[in-house]
């Protein structure tokens, strides 16, 4: 309403004094947005990375008006995520955004994950490529991202006790891994709530890389995600509410354990089904 309101504004001044249309500032060649948040669970794709505890996250954003884009988020991790260092993943993301079709969306880039003054060989690249689109009221998104041969995703080791205690039979080894996921959200009318639902589908090595971690456990699985945000009134707060599962069975991840079960005790998994609150704020 408030908008419609200046735009008629606008339009009446521009008719009586047509020289300050001119004086009308463009948008800027350069966007910088980002977010703050936490979360209950910092699950990727689908495996918790935080020890199914409590994860602090936030990054920013540089677009460019011409579609280039540069960015970097970061998350502290726990437990299967446990990198040395810090115990945090920082990401640098750069990538390329332009329309197709009539009102799609295509984007290309790359992920580069680091642990900073963690161990240089758990660092990996991932380009993606990203088509966004509208069907009705719903908005949808199909991705792939592949990632080459690097050590990081290397199948180092078979058995999670000896990679645990940094034990390899096949160290130095290199493998890819491969990542197909669809995303779709809508507006849930008269309610503030809009809906989301997550799929995905990882192919990668089937044993255990450098220091006992995996980008794809159990070598090849599913995930997905189903819930909803809510954006809270003249906030920039948004408060969502997620239910996350896999189909990566306890007999599955066996030969992971311990490095797969929260506190790395041996028991339990970090891939079960778990319900993740999350708070953000953006700007």
């Amino acid at each position: 309403m408030r908008f419609s309101t200046i735009i008629i504004a606008g339009l009446g001044l521009a008719a009586a004094t047509p020289a300050f249309a001119q004086d009308t500032a463009p948008p800027p060649p350069v966007k910088v947005s980002g977010s703050v948040g936490l979360v209950s669970d910092y699950r990727f794709r689908g495996v918790s990375q935080s020890d199914e505890g409590l994860a602090v996250q936030g990054g920013i954003t540089i677009a460019h008006e011409s579609g280039l884009y540069i960015g970097t988020w970061a998350s502290n991790l726990s437990g299967w995520g446990t990198f040395g260092g810090q115990n945090m993943e920082l990401d640098l993301i750069a990538g390329y955004k332009f329309p197709v079709g009539g009102s799609g969306t295509l984007d290309v880039g790359a992920t580069w994950y680091m642990y900073p003054r963690g161990f240089d060989n758990t660092d990996f690249i991932e380009p993606y490529a990203k088509l966004s689109g509208t069907l009705g009221p719903a908005s949808l998104t199909a991705g792939v991202a592949y990632a080459p041969k690097q050590e990081a995703l290397g199948a180092w080791s078979s058995n999670g006790t000896l990679a645990a205690a940094g034990i390899y039979d096949n160290p130095g080894d290199k493998n890819d891994n491969l990542y197909i996921w669809g995303d779709i959200s809508s507006a849930v009318p008269n309610t503030g709530l809009t809906a989301k639902a997550h799929i995905g589908y990882s192919n990668g090595n089937e044993g255990l890389g450098p220091f006992a971690t995996s980008v794809a456990p159990t070598g090849e699985y599913v995930d997905w995600l189903i819930g909803a945000d809510y954006v809270i009134p003249n906030t920039p707060l948004t408060l969502g509410i997620a239910y996350v599962d896999t189909d990566i069975s306890e007999r599955d991840s066996a030969y992971l354990q311990p490095s797969f079960s929260k506190g790395q005790d041996g028991t339990g998994s970090i891939a079960d089904a778990q319900v993740v609150f999350s708070l953000t704020a953006a700007f």
